[in-house]
């Protein structure tokens, strides 16, 4: 394989080659959509490592189910040097529920595997923070969620699975 580099190439190429690299990480079925990878990564992984069947993408609540019939939300975080944020992104209708476990993993610069946890959601809801003028609710996804009584931690389980 051939590594182009990546400082010779102008915008405009740069994101040529960032749609290709998406439409073959589709085709390959790693990712499901044309936006960020990191939310369609974070659910391919748990699914592949947990035999999670993913929900179809009009399912609002759940991204996946398990064989129990239990319902998992699935969030992912990349974090960089410019952004550590670990708040995860919004969640609409949370105290309703749509589902029983937020899977959530932080991913590395590179997309490798940070750390990762299942998290059961009563405790995603007691920890999340409701946002009014997006009317969603916000968990940051802290060293301390580890910690919870009942809190699965996933990362070895993900960092297992091969893309």
């Amino acid at each position: 394989m051939v590594l182009t580099d990546l400082a010779r190439l102008n915008p405009a190429e740069l994101l040529a080659l960032h749609a290709r690299i998406g439409d073959e990480l589709r085709q390959r079925g790693v990712v499901r959509s044309a936006n960020n990878p990191t939310g369609d990564l974070a659910e391919h992984l748990f699914c592949r490592a947990y035999g999670w069947k993913q929900a179809g993408n009009s399912n609002p609540m759940a991204d996946a189910s398990d064989r129990a019939g239990r319902l998992f939300q699935i969030k992912g975080r990349r974090q960089t040097r410019r952004q550590p944020s670990r708040i995860l992104g919004a969640m609409r209708g949370l105290p309703e529920g749509g589902f029983d476990f937020l899977a959530a993993v932080l991913f590395e610069p590179d997309y490798r595997v940070r750390k990762a946890a299942i998290i059961p959601h009563p405790l995603v809801h007691s920890n999340s923070r409701y946002i009014e003028y997006t009317n969603s609710w916000r968990f940051n996804l802290s060293d301390a969620v580890w910690a919870l009584d009942g809190v699965e931690d996933a990362t070895e389980k993900l960092r297992a699975v091969t893309i």
